[in-house]
């Protein structure tokens, strides 16, 4: 990479060697991402990293460097996504981009971490953070948004931490079964090897945060509990996280009756995407109408999410937007 005579250098020092090693990723990978994306050089002498470039750019990789570094130091893993979001959340910064919320990126990364057997979780932009928020103080939390902003996987998070934390009994998790477009026909098996493939989701989420063995016992004990929202009908639903998935694909009458399953003790988190729904044309979504008319009950939020929040690969964002341009 050419950089011009006229460059800018910046040095940064770090204190832990080995937290700079899980920084820069095997063979340098998340160094090189950063270079790629803002058009400088990294160089890296022993515990300290030199930027060379335009200055707009380092104070980018500066603030994404630092941010990463103190991602690592938490115990996070650093990787492609990681990388991709911290350098979108700085270029935003840069921009002057922000949203209502002063906060800096370093206080909603460390103010609010959610605590997990396998891993620590911490918000990646604002408005991950306000709905991190609403998951730890409202009775119920809608959290709407496109595939890959971390609704479901935020919310399985804080449930896994309520549990282990003895703040809750049980979670129920829960999405309508509804084919996404397709036609599968006549599936075979059991009844639960029929709506499996429906929840894989949401066991896919619980194996972040938990070790197999241990997922097993409480799916066994059901104080982790996952089934068709048709099978909520007629229960109460008390000292429990319940997540309700896919939301956008309940019908009204289904999301009445599943947030009228709430009982004493409980929280309730509803994800969906707007933009996807899979219900027959002319059936008007359940979610859409508890936006219209939920907004004013104290004790419910509703948290937004866009493209910049994606957790994917960063072209998922740009998918994201292409199709909403």
């Amino acid at each position: 990479m050419a950089i011009a005579p006229s460059a800018t250098e910046k040095r940064i020092e770090f204190s832990d060697n080995q937290r700079l090693i899980d920084l820069c990723g095997v063979c340098d990978e998340n160094l090189n991402k950063i270079e790629n994306s803002l058009g400088i050089h990294i160089i890296r002498q022993g515990n300290s990293l030199s930027l060379l470039g335009a200055l707009p750019q380092i104070e980018v990789g500066n603030q994404a460097l630092q941010s990463l570094y103190e991602r690592a130091s938490q115990g996070l893993t650093i990787n492609e996504v990681e990388v991709n979001q911290t350098l979108e959340m700085a270029l935003n910064n840069g921009e002057k981009n922000k949203t209502a919320s002063d906060l800096d990126e370093t206080d909603f990364n460390s103010e609010l971490e959610i605590r997990t057997r396998k891993r620590i979780i911490a918000p990646k932009s604002k408005a991950q953070f306000e709905y991190l928020k609403n998951l730890s103080s409202q009775k119920i939390t809608f959290g709407i948004g496109p595939a890959g902003t971390g609704k479901t996987y935020l919310a399985v998070a804080v449930a896994v931490a309520s549990l282990l934390s003895k703040e809750i009994d049980s979670i129920v998790m829960t999405r309508p079964a509804v084919e996404a477009g397709e036609r599968l026909g006549f599936l075979p098996g059991d009844m639960k090897e029929k709506i499996d493939p429906y929840m894989q989701p949401l066991y896919d989420a619980l194996h972040d945060f938990l070790p197999p063995g241990t997922i097993e016992k409480h799916l066994a004990s059901r104080t982790i509990e996952i089934a068709p929202l048709a099978f909520m009908r007629g229960r109460t639903l008390s000292n429990s996280f319940i997540i309700l998935d896919e939301a956008q694909n309940t019908t009204r009458m289904q999301m009445r009756m599943f947030l009228t399953r709430m009982g004493l003790g409980s929280r309730m988190t509803i994800t969906g995407d707007i933009t996807q729904i899979d219900l027959p044309r002319g059936q008007e979504s359940g979610l859409v109408e508890a936006q219209q008319i939920l907004g004013n009950i104290k004790g419910i939020a509703f948290s937004e999410l866009t493209a910049r929040d994606v957790m994917r690969n960063r072209i998922v964002s740009e998918i994201i937007k292409a199709y909403n341009d």
